[in-house]
């Protein structure tokens, strides 16, 4: 049973099933492993999905990660898709079992499919410890070319509350900085999303979704530069988005003298939905 329960811990990202049965009342069945097998049937071989959740705080982008239980191995967030279930509602499903957190919206934005995104060879000696037959049929299953489909979201991290699934020890934010060796490809995944997010800087809320809801001229400015990886002129970055004139003024930051105290800003949600829609057109120079 012990060698049963750890093949389904480390590597089966297992929720409900279709019968609403949960994993862990198979725990106790000697027939584990017969079941698990048919339950391979219920999900599309070869696809699966990773989330890529960004959040942003002390000036630096953060990356949701899991920490696999007793392993010292680190993941994105993701999962296979049932046949049954439309690929985006599988994205949110997913997410939610593995992290805890609803959304309402993902949004695609890549899918990877490398023909060796993923190195056979260690997932061999993988298996092999955790007592898997590798030409067995959870052997065979795992060891086909599998193609993962990225989905993205920006957040703000101080709402959101995650916690582990019982497969994982850990689910953290880890700053770009401190982010470790992921599985796979999942670093490239990251960096893919990354990239997306700057292509498409004019067409993303991303200072309505990354920074809390009253934020000064500074923080904002901070937050593009990390976004774009290079340094803006403070005078000319004013006077651009400023132009835009989705921002509201507020109260100033009482954070030491009154003349150094700078301005509390809050977007006007409905004009900057309505510039996004068309492209914010906000060249950062």
């Amino acid at each position: 049973m012990c060698k049963i329960y750890t093949i389904l811990q480390n590597l089966f990202i297992m929720y409900k099933l279709h019968n609403n049965i949960c994993i862990f009342e198979f725990m106790s069945n000697r027939n584990t492993i017969p079941i698990f097998e048919s339950e391979i049937t219920n999900w599309i071989p070869g696809q699966s999905i990773d989330c890529v959740i960004i959040g942003y705080d002390q000036q630096e982008l953060h990356i949701l990660v899991l920490k696999w239980k007793n392993t010292d191995k680190w993941s994105l967030p993701g999962g296979f898709i049932h046949k049954n279930e439309d690929m985006d509602k599988s994205a949110l499903r997913i997410l939610e079992d593995r992290t805890g957190i609803k959304f309402s919206f993902l949004d695609q934005f890549y899918t990877f499919g490398n023909k060796n995104r993923r190195d056979i060879n260690e997932l061999h000696l993988e298996m092999e410890v955790m007592g898997i037959d590798t030409f067995g049929i959870i052997g065979q299953w795992l060891k086909q070319r599998f193609i993962t489909t990225g989905y993205l979201a920006l957040v703000d991290l101080k709402k959101c509350h995650p916690k582990p699934d019982f497969l994982s020890d850990l689910c953290e934010w880890k700053s770009l900085s401190t982010l470790p060796k992921l599985i796979f490809d999942h670093n490239q995944i990251v960096k893919k999303a990354l990239e997306h997010i700057r292509i498409q800087i004019n067409y993303l809320p991303i200072g309505m979704s990354l920074l809390p809801s009253k934020f000064t001229m500074k923080e904002l400015q901070k937050l593009y530069e990390s976004v774009i990886h290079r340094k803006l002129d403070r005078g000319n970055f004013q006077k651009k988005i400023l132009k835009l004139r989705i921002l509201i003024r507020l109260e100033k930051q009482l954070t030491g003298g009154a003349h150094k105290a700078p301005y509390l800003y809050k977007f006007d949600e409905i004009k900057y939905e309505q510039l996004l829609k068309k492209g914010i057109g906000f060249m950062l120079s």
